[in-house]
């Protein structure tokens, strides 16, 4: 995976991952802005993945 591609999920992962720690840590439901920033985040990290093993796949056919 091209290596700005990589940090930039890094970067989206751990964003994610400190959202819903965050939510862990409040009792009951969490507010529904929250819940769509993680499934927002959930949306562009597959994008980013995506787009990574096209152009690995892109990369071993060159």
């Amino acid at each position: 995976m091209p290596e700005k591609l990589n940090d930039l999920l890094e970067r989206l992962k751990t964003q994610q991952r400190m959202l819903i720690l965050a939510i862990a840590e409040h009792s009951g439901l969490p507010a529904g802005s929250m819940l769509r920033q993680v499934a927002e985040l959930e949306n562009v990290i597959a994008a980013v993945e995506a787009v990574a093993a096209e152009e690995a796949d892109r990369a071993r056919r060159a």
